[in-house]
């Protein structure tokens, strides 16, 4: 059985614990795999001055470079807070099965974390967003993907 509240219980407690310690924002994250924490994050995006430095992602490196791969099936993701686009995309991307949250997209936006921004322009065609994206070279950048696709030996994912 699966002690859900205990996992959330510790992504909280790493929100409030590095946030205090002025490590980010307030937010933690842990990921579970077979009933044992694999991974955990919070939020190092001023500390490192790295702006993908979020508590999901920062939870799903660790799994990743624990369990020492890149598929995290089987895995479940317990959040602090409703995780944004790019936390929830890299989370499709680990190939994570379930993931739970405590607070809201509403709640983070209420104190400055607004990520509602980003949900209208993900929904919005590449031309009509706000940040330009030009195709540039496609033809000589075709080449390396059509070579990928017939590459003997290579990892798919």
């Amino acid at each position: 059985m699966t002690d859900h509240a205990a996992y959330m219980r510790r992504a909280i407690a790493l929100s409030r614990d590095h946030m205090r310690a002025g490590h980010g924002g307030p937010f933690g994250a842990v990921v579970v795999m077979d009933g044992k924490i694999v991974g955990e994050g919070w939020n190092q995006v001023t500390t490192s001055n790295d702006p993908t430095a979020h508590a999901e992602v920062v939870a799903i490196r660790a799994a990743c470079k624990q369990l020492g791969r890149f598929d995290l099936r089987g895995g479940m993701l317990y959040t602090s807070c409703e995780p944004c686009p790019m936390c929830l995309s890299s989370t499709y991307w680990a190939r994570i099965d379930r993931v739970f949250y405590a607070n809201t997209q509403a709640d983070a936006a209420a104190i400055d974390f607004d990520d509602a921004f980003l949900y209208r322009e993900l929904a919005l065609p590449m031309d009509r967003r706000s940040l330009p994206c030009d195709p540039l070279l496609r033809e000589e950048a075709i080449g390396v993907f059509e070579e990928w696709r017939t590459l003997p030996g290579k990892v798919p994912y």
